[in-house]
Parts: structure tokens; C-alpha cells; sequence
């Protein structure tokens, strides 16, 4: 299930729960607020690095990050620089005019991945619907299939609007939002066989399969890497049949894996892939990106209002040569190594209630086996009250997502905090 779902009945009373005394209180939060969220007993008022504190002046350690979003951290001296001087030039225009900020992101973004055309909109939801979207036109206009099909993976998560929910390969997201949007069906990820098998039946009927939608590295699924070989697989099958191959990088892209791209991991390159959360540091922005044999949209095919504006390309291209010119993939490498080590040392204290932990950099996982009672809530709530902030990838796996400036001294502070929580969970 996922987070916004997970925390529907919080371990520790929100009265009795440090950082709840504020001004405005949680009643009143929720009486103006759609309960679209359950949310943890907590409220946060500022940060510095990777920590965060609460409104009672409790400290935490952040390893959540807005969900994989916040790169740099919080306040991080070059983004509060970047962001300050762009408010006080131009902070938004339409992009009926030329942006240059906007241009020198989509170069920057270029130059360091295999991309050669960029749109820019404002989340990940966003930047699959123009993946879609861009998919459509080239099955119609350059394939000539009257009723395409995209392909997408159980346990996937592509986004919140209607076609991304449908893209989305977990019934969960999907319920009471029907009638959903044709044109999608849904095979087991990393299997090779099942995506073959639903080509040729598909391409027996009057449908088409125009283009497949994975993630390298499943987020929400549960923290599931892409298998090498597979995806090896599934770019020739696309060469061959002239299929589109689409990569969802929203989660694991920007420096998120020890690579700017999760398909670097891969050994393949995509047709069109996307990215949001991690591109802007917290900052809303996403980008469809695209090889230009795809790139099929004329003006007024899509658009976005706030798309590419220039405060948010500012914040963007910050993150993006921060990242570069202070090596920050290299920690990103090294810290999650760190890690994967101390999690699986702590793995092995609990066999009787640990599976297995997995991921790619800081993008990490520590699964729970199914017979066992606890559940990913369990753990995330008991490390709260040791000072360490973590989300669930559904009820039994939990996921680590701290800043990719983490330091060395900030993940064994981490794995104290996770080895006293399993300790609380087991009495």
C-alpha cells in the first residue's frame, strides 16, 4: 500500500507525540485540509542538511527527503543562493516566449544523458502524461496503429492522473477512479517471457503494442531493481519491432542510483524517459525527454502553464551542477554501500523477520518476510521515536531515501537508530 494510505492509525497518540503543540493544530489542519494523506503525528518546521526539526524543537534524521525529492538536502547553501536571486529577477513567464534558463537546463540535461529533446512541466505525473501522450501520436502518425497499447509492470507507480493510475500497475490506485483510460495492459516485471507472450497475443488482434512503460528500478513496487539482462532484452525486442521503450527515471533518476540515470545501471538506453522529484531538489518541476527520431509534437500538442518557468529551471539546473562539480554520485556510490552493508549486519540479527535488503546508491529497501506480523508502518513509527524519519514501498518493505549528500557519520547514525527500532518493534 502506499504511504499516503499506510498511517491510518498512528502507533503513538498525536497528543502525546513530540511536535503536534503548534499554533495551528492537527484539528484544525485536517478540518481545512482533504484527508488525502495519512499522516504521521508529526510537524515539521524547518531544515538544514539532513536533518529536519519538528515545531517542539525535536530533531530528526531525514532519510524520507520529500520522497526521494530533496537531493541536496535541506537549505543547501547553493539552491537558498540560486532561488533568492532568481525571486528577485524573473521568477515566471509564458512559454510563448523564450526562456534561456529554461534552454540552458534542457542543454545541461542533454549533454549528460542520452536524451536530445526536453519538456518541461511541474511533476512526475505530469512528464509520464507527456510520455504518453507522446507515444500516442507517434503510434498514430509514424506507425499507423489505430488503437496502440502501452505495455506496463505489476507493482509499477507512474502518477495520479486518470491515464497514470491506469498506467499504474496496482489495482489499489485504481479503485472507484473507473472508467479508467484504454490502451493499457500489464505483465510481471524483470520476466522476459510474460512482456513476449502479451506482444505476439495483442499483436494477433486489431490492438498494437506501441510502447513499453518501466521503471529501472521499481519504487512504490517495493524497492525492485530492474534485472540487466532483461532490459538488455526488452531494448532489442523494441529495435526489432519497432516499439517504443519509455523509462519512468521520477524516483531513480538524478544521481538517485550512484548514476545520473537508473538506465546507466542497465546497460541500455531509452526511446523517451522522465524525471521530476529529485530534478528540482524540492523545488516542482519534471521533464519528458526524448530521442528526436520521437519527438513527433507541433505547437499546441501539450503544454504546461508553470512548466519550465525560470525559478523553477533555476532551482533545476543548480541541482544539476551542484551534483557535478562537488562529486556527488561518488558519496551517492559510497554511502549507499555503507548502508546495504549495516542493513543487511542488522538483516542477519532478525532472520526470523527480515527477507532481504536490496537497491541501487541511496535508493534502498529492507524487506520483510510475509509471515511475519510486523509491517513496514511498524518499523517507520518506531524509528520516529528514535529520531530517524523513513517511508514504507508498501506494508512490508522500508525504504531508504536519504539526501545524496548523507554522510558517512549520518548513516551510522542511522542504522543505531534502525537497530533500536527493530529492538522496540520486538518486545
Amino acid at each position: 500500500m502506499s504511504i499516503e494510505t499506510l498511517v491510518e492509525n498512528p502507533a503513538i497518540p498525536a497528543e502525546s507525540t513530540p511536535g503536534m503543540s503548534s499554533p495551528f493544530s492537527p484539528e484544525e489542519f485536517d478540518d481545512c485540509v482533504m484527508a488525502t494523506y495519512g499522516r504521521f503525528p508529526l510537524a515539521l518546521e524547518r531544515g538544514e542538511g539532513c536533518l529536519v526539526w519538528d515545531t517542539q524543537g525535536r530533531e530528526y534524521l531525514d532519510f524520507v527527503a520529500g520522497i526521494a525529492t530533496c537531493t541536496l538536502g535541506h537549505a543547501h547553501p547553493a539552491l537558498v543562493e540560486t532561488v533568492t536571486r532568481q525571486i528577485q529577477t524573473l521568477h515566471h513567464v509564458s512559454n510563448l516566449y523564450y526562456i534561456p534558463v529554461q534552454g540552458e537546463l534542457a542543454k545541461w540535461l542533454i549533454e549528460h544523458s542520452c536524451a536530445e529533446r526536453v519538456f518541461f512541466c511541474n511533476s512526475g505525473a505530469e512528464a509520464n502524461e507527456g510520455a504518453i501522450k507522446l507515444a500516442r501520436k507517434y503510434a498514430h502518425t509514424v506507425l499507423g496503429i489505430k488503437e496502440p497499447v502501452i505495455l506496463t509492470a505489476h507493482a509499477s507507480f507512474h502518477g495520479r492522473t486518470l491515464a497514470t493510475i491506469t498506467a499504474t500497475g496496482q489495482p489499489k490506485y485504481q479503485k472507484n477512479f473507473d472508467p479508467l483510460m484504454p490502451g493499457f495492459e500489464y505483465v510481471p516485471y524483470n520476466d522476459i517471457q510474460a512482456l513476449e507472450d502479451a506482444i505476439a497475443q495483442l499483436d494477433a488482434g486489431e490492438r498494437r503494442v506501441a510502447a513499453i512503460l518501466l521503471e529501472p528500478l521499481q519504487g512504490e513496487g517495493g524497492v525492485l531493481p530492474g534485472d540487466v539482462e532483461y532490459f538488455q532484452q526488452i531494448r532489442k525486442l523494441c529495435d526489432e519491432k519497432g516499439i517504443l521503450l519509455i523509462l519512468d527515471e521520477v524516483q531513480v533518476g538524478m544521481g538517485r542510483t550512484g548514476k545520473f540515470w537508473g538506465y546507466e545501471n542497465l546497460g541500455i538506453e531509452p526511446d523517451i524517459f522522465t524525471s521530476a522529484k529529485g530534478l528540482g531538489g524540492g523545488i516542482p518541476i519534471g521533464a519528458t525527454m526524448c530521442k528526436k527520431f520521437c519527438d513527433v509534437f507541433q505547437p499546441g500538442d501539450h503544454a504546461s502553464t508553470f512548466g519550465g518557468n525560470p525559478f523553477a529551471c533555476a532551482a533545476a539546473l543548480c541541482v544539476c551542477q551542484t551534483l557535478e562539480q562537488e562529486n556527488i554520485l561518488e558519496n551517492v556510490q559510497q554511502r549507499g554501500e555503507q548502508l546495504r552493508e549495516g542493513l543487511r549486519a542488522i538483516a542477519s540479527l532478525y532472520p526470523e523477520q527480515i527477507a532481504e535488503v536490496r537497491g541501487w546508491g541511496l535508493i534502498n529497501g529492507m524487506e520483510l518476510k510475509a509471515d511475519t506480523q510486523l509491517t513496514s508502518a511498524d518499523i517507520v513509527k518506531a524509528s520516529i521515536a528514535e529520531g530517524l524519519l523513513l517511508v514504507p514501498a508498501g506494508p512490508k518493505v522500508v525504504r531508504f531515501v536519504p539526501p545524496l549528500i548523507v554522510t558517512s557519520e549520518e548513516v551510522d547514525k542511522a542504522l543505531q537508530a534502525i537497530q533500536k527500532a527493530m529492538l522496540a518493534v520486538m518486545k
